[in-house]
């Protein structure tokens, strides 16, 4: 709670953007009627992303946007611990066609396993893409200095420094590891060209929360076919789904450190992917 009250106020502060956060506990779900299932899935060895089903991250959502359960912002002057946090690939451009993103959840009241089937269905159809459709390639996402979330990553790291500070030094500190990768060094612990590739493997293009959530190098074919199938799902009463199109990928990343592989990189469509495919299913 200390850690959501402080990047409430940290984004404020530095972006005048107003989050919400709450913390709901699971007897509260499951007195509600709803189920929070969670797995485990492990994409290369250490990297580990939960997976949950059953209604209940759902409900919480409703509930927090409700204004239930509300978690305050830390005092001014409070700064969130968000080391690691990076954003310094560039945009990954499609190969395929399109970066397409696909928000797909259950409709109410409908049968789960007839939904499940849907699901199936639609993972594959991606995996007749190449490499499942995953977005960054096989050597790792591509980079240019200064990186363009340079200033971004600034705010998340200045601390009590000033921006101008802060962002001098991810200037240089950007600038060597653009140095690495460009000429594919490898000195002490840290290896370039490995880590480059490990970037593609942690990365979550393909997720489950209370719904599937997919971020596909997409070509024409397999978009005709994957909202053929959605239609007729959706005129069944089994789901309700987005589909939304853009050019290029982005990253956002967590690095613990760059000399081991427990970096994790979130994938999203870089003109708005997720909350564009979700806008489309609220909207009808």
């Amino acid at each position: 709670m200390k850690a959501l009250a402080a990047v409430r106020r940290w984004a404020k502060t530095e972006f005048d953007v107003e989050l919400r956060a709450a913390v709901i506990s699971v007897r509260d779900i499951l007195d509600a009627g709803r189920t929070l299932g969670v797995a485990r899935f492990q994409a290369p060895q250490g990297v580990d992303y939960a997976l949950f089903n059953g209604g209940g991250l759902s409900l919480a959502e409703s509930q927090m946007k409700a204004g239930h359960y509300d978690v305050p912002a830390a005092p001014q002057g409070t700064f969130p611990d968000l080391t690691g946090l990076s954003c310094r690939w560039s945009p990954v451009e499609s190969k395929n066609g399109t970066i397409l993103s696909l928000v797909l959840q259950m409709a109410e009241n409908a049968d789960p396993l007839a939904y499940d089937k849907i699901v199936q269905q639609v993972v594959k159809l991606s995996d007749r893409l190449e490499r499942g459709g995953h977005p960054v390639p096989v050597e790792g996402a591509g980079s240019s200095w200064p990186p363009p979330g340079v200033t971004l990553e600034a705010h998340a790291s200045r601390g009590a420094k000033s921006l101008k500070q802060a962002r001098r030094k991810l200037l240089y500190d950007t600038f060597v590891g653009w140095v690495f990768f460009k000429m594919g060094l490898k000195v002490g612990g840290f290896d370039a060209p490995h880590y480059a590739r490990t970037v593609g493997r942690n990365a979550d293009f393909r997720k489950f929360d209370d719904g599937l959530k997919m971020t596909l190098d997409c070509d024409s074919q397999t978009l005709t076919a994957l909202e053929s199938l959605l239609k007729q799902a959706m005129r069944n009463g089994i789901v309700k789904f987005g589909l939304f199109q853009q050019d290029q990928a982005m990253m956002t990343c967590i690095v613990p450190s760059i000399v081991t592989d427990n970096h994790v990189h979130f994938i999203d469509g870089a003109s708005g992917g997720y909350t564009q495919a979700a806008a489309q299913i609220k909207a009808g």
